[in-house]
């Protein structure tokens, strides 16, 4: 262990240590959350994936988060399966504010109907589970089509999805379409690898159920210049998701500042979601709180 990772650790065991544990539920951490204009989330997928779904949450609420991100996870679930996922989360006092997986993308036109079918057919376990918001990716390239066909292929799918939920609420708010990039070097032959073509094709579609996920992660690998792309679009961001360079592991294990951008998020005003999407370096329950309280030390500066 070299001198930087110890010191990193020790940090991050001192502050989950300075946390009381949430015994039974994320209402307290919520609460304390309420000092930051955006809401804190946690992607399911990148912590306790060897546990029932319902201790998942219990550990996710342990770490004092009220909200979760899901991954279709329910894809092959039972009604009975549903009520349990239900029972837990309101007894933890959890919601799901996303999820994502669907199959199809947007950027192919040969798999329009097909998405737009997926995407109708997802509002039903949506709506069961009081989760408003899904997750769009646009897949890969396609042979023989130019970058140009593609782009406007991603414009008209997401126009057409947008007239789907148009004025649709589940849990009181508003069903959202967020467009995520996935960078390069993940995948070479997916279409949106940048965040500035992803706004390009969010403002072209020009619908407030259509919004952007910027990904720090990928973003930071893809292109960089991450705050300015705060300052420029934050009026079409509708979910941040959180992870460090390189690695994919906590705030503080990498090259990104996410100090200063949760403060440029906090001066913003930004109103909706910070997901945290890392696979934690140490004990996940201390590392996501520490992650938590990070953020919220560093809102109240």
């Amino acid at each position: 262990m070299n001198r930087r990772t110890f010191a990193r650790n020790v940090a991050v065991a001192a502050l989950a240590a300075a946390v009381p544990p949430v015994a039974v539920s994320a209402e307290g951490g919520e609460a304390a959350a309420k000092a930051l204009p955006f809401s804190l989330s946690v992607m399911l997928w990148t912590v306790f994936n060897k546990l029932p779904f319902e201790e998942r949450l219990a550990k996710i609420a342990e770490a004092g988060y009220a909200k979760i991100e899901l991954v279709g996870e329910y894809r092959d679930w039972t009604a009975a399966d549903f009520e349990r996922a239900n029972g837990a989360r309101k007894r933890l006092g959890i919601e799901f504010d996303a999820t994502a997986g669907l199959r199809h993308g947007v950027a192919d036109p040969a798999s329009r109907e097909a998405f737009l079918a997926e995407l109708t057919q997802a509002l039903g376990p949506m709506e069961t589970l009081g989760c408003p918001a899904m997750i769009v990716l646009s897949g890969n390239l396609v042979t023989g089509m130019t970058r140009e066909e593609q782009h406007q292929a991603c414009i008209e799918t997401l126009k057409r999805a947008a007239a789907l939920v148009e004025g649709r609420t589940i849990n009181g708010q508003p069903v959202r379409l967020l467009l995520e990039c996935i960078d390069p070097a993940e995948n070479p032959h997916y279409f949106l690898q940048t965040a500035s073509e992803a706004i390009e094709v969010v403002r072209a579609v020009h619908h407030p159920q259509v919004q952007f996920l910027y990904d720090i992660y990928h973003e930071q690998i893809a292109e960089g210049n991450l705050i300015e792309k705060l300052e420029k679009h934050i009026d079409v961001i509708g979910l941040i998701h959180v992870a460090d360079v390189p690695g994919r592991h906590e705030p503080g294990t990498g090259e990104i500042n996410y100090a200063n951008i949760c403060r440029k998020l906090v001066q913003l005003n930004y109103r909706h979601t910070v997901a945290m999407e890392f696979y934690p370096t140490g004990d996940p329950v201390g590392t996501l709180r520490a992650a938590k309280e990070f953020a919220l030390s560093v809102g109240e500066r």
